[in-house]
């Protein structure tokens, strides 16, 4: 008599929600355990404006103590004549809104590389801050550029 090939020992595991190929269980990050998560675009840039926005409220504490620094996407609404904005000023409501996108991506570096993108955002976070001041970009830190 033929035994039939299937056994009910050989059925396979119920399916969970997450992933488990060929049961080797679910899948862990990219870097693994002992290794820092990897840092995106997004986390990269938003870092870049925290730390010029501190070291600007640094140097200016008696302006910017009240001011907000916001990161958005890109800006909503029809485009101005103009070009599509890096960054938005609201002096009523005394913030500053950069836009990621369009700074990361509309940029023209002549290098492209970790440092001059990196000089791209902080010179839109500085040129928005003294766009809020009424002041030149320049002026906004007297003292550090007298050795050039």
């Amino acid at each position: 008599m033929p035994r039939s090939r299937h056994s009910a020992f050989d059925e396979p595991p119920p399916r969970s929600g997450g992933r488990n190929r060929h049961g080797r269980g679910i899948r862990s990050s990219v870097t693994g355990p002992h290794l820092p998560p990897l840092r995106t675009r997004i986390d990269t840039f938003d870092v870049i404006v925290a730390s010029t926005a501190e070291y600007l409220r640094s140097v200016l504490p008696t302006e910017l103590t009240e001011v907000g620094f916001e990161v958005a996407a890109s800006p909503v609404g029809p485009t101005p004549p103009t070009g599509v904005e890096r960054w938005r000023v609201d002096r009523a409501a005394n913030r500053i809104i950069l836009y990621r996108l369009p700074i990361q991506r509309l940029s023209r570096l002549h290098r492209n590389d970790e440092v001059h993108k990196r000089m791209m955002i902080e010179g839109c976070v500085f040129r928005a801050v003294a766009e809020l001041l009424g002041k030149d970009p320049w002026d906004l830190a007297p003292g550090d550029f007298g050795h050039f």
